[in-house]
């Protein structure tokens, strides 16, 4: 077996993050880094963005929802305004990875979200879930406006583009892309056999 870690690469927006997260460790066997990305920017790269804003949408949903209860999640509640705005999130995430804790507070988030229906374009909710983590909510508050964090965040984001990354969730493992929360399995199997 490979000593590489595989990463996760996910945006707080995406649903689908949400449940590749939840069960990404049990079926890998190990747990992924985790590699917060802006999906808008991807989609900017890619030149077509989300199906949430297609005819897809309602049954997309629905699958997601049959997802999250066979995965055992609770039942999902989207937020009133979906996708929302994230980023704020997004650079509040690569903040909280830089502190060591970017697991727990994309959990805590993706549970504010889409099992509470929260809104995560709200500061406040996401300084809660920085406070649910055992952070400072006033570092947070002044680490989201950093250049720094800002430039983490578009360095991330190009990264990814260059590994490969199309969409979230992305698992990269020894050179390889799995793109979709369905692909677990195949990242399990191929990292298995590594």
């Amino acid at each position: 077996m490979t000593s590489q870690a595989p990463v996760l690469f996910l945006d707080l927006g995406s649903p689908y993050a949400y449940l590749a997260l939840e069960r990404a460790e049990s079926v890998l066997g190990r747990a992924p880094e985790l590699q917060p990305v802006l999906l808008g920017a991807i989609f900017a790269k890619r030149g077509f963005g989300s199906w949430s804003k297609t005819s897809a949408r309602t049954a997309r949903a629905a699958e997601i929802e049959g997802r999250a209860m066979r995965y055992g999640l609770p039942p999902l509640k989207w937020p009133a305004v979906w996708p929302a705005n994230g980023l704020q999130a997004m650079r509040c995430a690569i903040w909280t990875k830089q502190q060591g804790v970017a697991k727990e507070f994309a959990k805590a988030v993706f549970h504010r979200e889409f099992a509470e229906g929260g809104d995560i374009s709200e500061r406040e909710l996401l300084l809660e879930c920085v406070r649910d983590v055992g952070l400072s909510s006033e570092d947070a508050d002044h680490a989201m406006e950093l250049l720094g964090i800002k430039q983490a965040l578009r360095d991330a984001t190009d990264a990814a583009w260059d590994a490969g990354v199309r969409g979230v969730p992305s698992l990269g493992l020894a050179g390889s892309i799995f793109y979709g929360d369905d692909q677990l399995e195949l990242a399990a199997a191929a990292l298995s056999a590594a």
